[in-house]
């Protein structure tokens, strides 16, 4: 298994992957940055190269870990061969498999992964999109790497990539403005502001924690915590009358809209 790129996404799943048992002699990495390809051999152990066709060569599985700008111009570099039956797995936001396979010069196997950022601590959720070509086998390894890094979930329709992009690839984002908006509104309120911030961070994750581990929907955890004339249900009062609901739908679908522009433009 190959990585081109060994950039901060590319490390986290190749530290998720050791942790997992995958022998580190198993995993090749290419990667310009003398600096950067020196760490990652020191820190796992694995092979490291120089030059991104070595890792296409040696492995059977490559994971396309490079800024989605830079994609087609490493791509049109490499040469895979005529009969190449490697699975290809890209993690470059927005570019679709229809470019990728004709950058690569023919019919190849192409999983697509949508990750988010939380996998850097080995807790992402990732959307995953294969092509015609994939066998069950590559479905089953594409999972496998990006399992070692958080949840994973198919994709049937390529279109709702864009969708997955905007609900969890820039998820995060939104969660952290609201922590923040949470944070400096406990200040105003009188609290200090380390103790907002504490107190904001391990409410978000018990949130999260409680809604992935009871089966109940959002909705009834909500109400479970909602008293009748109770100071929660009149911050929701607030939050519903600014109509906190159609802005998280107006957000998410200018998110989606911006992917479905950046796949026009990056997959010319």
């Amino acid at each position: 298994m190959g990585f081109i790129g060994g950039g901060n996404m590319a490390r986290s799943l190749i530290g998720g992957l050791c942790q997992s048992g995958l022998p580190p002699s198993s995993l090749h990495v290419s990667e310009p940055d003398e600096t950067r390809r020196q760490a990652l051999h020191d820190d796992y152990g694995i092979t490291v190269h120089g030059d991104n066709q070595a890792v296409v060569d040696a492995c059977e599985v490559v994971v396309l870990a490079v800024k989605p700008q830079a994609l087609k111009q490493v791509i049109s570099e490499l040469q895979p061969g005529t009969h190449d039956d490697k699975l290809y797995l890209t993690i470059a936001a927005g570019i679709r498999t229809d470019a990728i396979q004709q950058w690569l010069g023919g019919e190849r196997a192409i999983v697509r992964a949508m990750p988010n950022t939380p996998a850097l601590v080995q807790s992402g959720a990732t959307g995953l999109f294969a092509n015609a070509h994939v066998s069950d086998e590559q479905k089953g390894l594409a999972e496998s790497i990006m399992r070692a890094v958080g949840l994973t979930v198919w994709i049937e329709e390529e279109a709702q990539m864009d969708a997955v992009t905007a609900v969890s690839g820039s998820g995060p984002a939104y969660f952290f403005l609201v922590m923040e908006a949470m944070e400096q509104a406990g200040v105003k309120l009188g609290l200090p502001e380390e103790t907002a911030r504490l107190l904001t961070l391990q409410t978000a994750f018990g949130a999260a924690k409680l809604a992935l581990e009871i089966e109940e929907e959002p909705a009834r955890l909500r109400r479970n915590v909602t008293s009748p004339g109770g100071t929660t249900e009149q911050a929701i009062l607030a939050l519903q009358d600014r109509q906190l609901e159609a802005i998280f739908e107006q957000a998410l679908q200018a998110a989606r809209d911006r992917a479905r522009e950046l796949a026009d433009e990056l997959g010319q």
